[in-house]
């Protein structure tokens, strides 16, 4: 009877067990079903087409052909004219006790500039002082000579010492007297204090003193200041040389500055350097105009060289080309009241409010007649 009972705990023991394993592996979880679903790949719209209702509204037409000069784009600097750009020197040495100017002032021929405390003047007068006592007693000896060559005391030859004496002596006061001058001073004034004029009328671009400061020799010492008429400048361009043959002595450019887009200078060509650039393989091109203000030394230029040879361009209306972002669109016409977008090069404006595309479109191709109408319509 025991054993019987034992058996049967056993069994249902057993029951259990096996039990619970099914259940087990029937709550195990599907990897499958685990795993994230697919991603659904959705293709983004393009922003360069626009889709508008009833597209009848916004009439096309058709680019021309224009036959325009080829075209040059070059890159250039603002110079002063070398020619006319001269610098203000101190013969004298010492230093710096007045500025009378500054970088960047106008300033006009014979203005005063600046005051040098010089030792020089102190030497030269003494020299130019001797030179003055010596000649006053080689005239006096040469009049004493003459008297007594008249009365037969004294031989020729000693007269003629004499002449030669007083004409020496009357080179050193002449010479004595200019250095006295080219210092600064003059005799009847021998002041330590030279004043330093402007050679010329301009602007002033260099500035190499302030004041104190010390003024050394020509041989050792840069210029004062530096000035330059900038009534005419220099236009200085890099040309790749498989560009040169477009560009020839004596023609013209047309020349653009930042600070005013929307005015077009004249500049002519008035040389083409012969030596290379070795690292970027450019010659230096120079251009000369006149300044009427708005040019100043160090402004970067944009130059436009027309060539000889035409080529065949597209042109279309103005309103036709779309500004956005410092670039230049057009829309062409597509299918189920589509436009697409693209982007040309904008040239020249033409007669009859036409303008070119230089590049990004042919003659023949239909855009969209008012551009910023379609865009405003498709931001809706």
């Amino acid at each position: 009877m025991t054993f019987t009972l034992h058996k049967t705990a056993l069994a249902a023991a057993l029951l259990v067990s096996l039990t619970g394993c099914a259940r087990t592996e029937k709550v195990k979880a599907d990897p499958a079903q685990e795993a994230p679903p697919p991603a659904k790949i959705e293709n983004a719209p393009d922003p360069s087409i626009v889709t508008v209702d009833k597209p009848e509204r916004f009439p096309v037409v058709a680019a021309a052909e224009y036959n325009a000069a080829t075209e040059l784009s070059v890159t250039g600097q603002v110079f002063p004219d070398v020619s006319k750009t001269i610098p203000v020197v101190s013969l004298s040495t010492g230093r710096v006790v007045e500025i009378h100017a500054r970088l960047g002032d106008e300033v006009k021929k014979g203005q005063l500039l600046l005051k040098i405390r010089s030792s020089d003047i102190s030497g030269a007068y003494s020299d130019y002082r001797k030179a003055v006592v010596d000649e006053v007693l080689a005239r006096t000896q040469l009049e004493r000579a003459k008297l007594l060559l008249d009365k037969g005391a004294i031989a020729a030859k000693d007269y003629e010492v004499a002449v030669d004496t007083e004409d020496k002596a009357k080179v050193d006061v002449e010479t004595t007297e200019e250095r006295l001058k080219l210092l600064g001073v003059t005799p009847a004034n021998p002041t330590p204090v030279v004043d330093i004029f402007a050679p010329a009328s301009g602007v002033i671009i260099e500035q190499n003193i302030t004041a104190s400061g010390g003024v050394k020799t020509l041989d050792n010492s840069p210029n004062l200041f530096t000035i330059a008429d900038l009534s005419s400048i220099w236009v200085v361009c890099d040309v790749y040389e498989n560009q040169l043959p477009n560009i020839h002595m004596g023609e013209y450019a047309d020349i653009k500055l930042a600070a005013y887009p929307n005015e077009t200078f004249h500049g002519r060509i008035s040389n083409i350097g012969p030596i290379l650039d070795p690292n970027l393989r450019t010659a230096k091109v120079r251009l000369e105009l006149q300044n009427n203000g708005k040019f100043r030394s160090g402004m970067f230029v944009t130059a436009v060289f027309k060539g000889e040879k035409k080529e065949m361009l597209a042109s279309v209306p103005a309103t036709a080309i779309l500004h956005l972002h410092d670039r230049d669109w057009v829309y062409t016409p597509m299918e189920n009241g589509k436009f697409k977008r693209l982007e040309v090069s904008g040239g020249a404006m033409l007669p009859g409010n036409m303008q070119e595309i230089r590049s990004g479109l042919k003659p023949g191709t239909q855009v969209v007649a008012n551009a910023l109408i379609l865009q405003n319509a498709g931001e809706q």
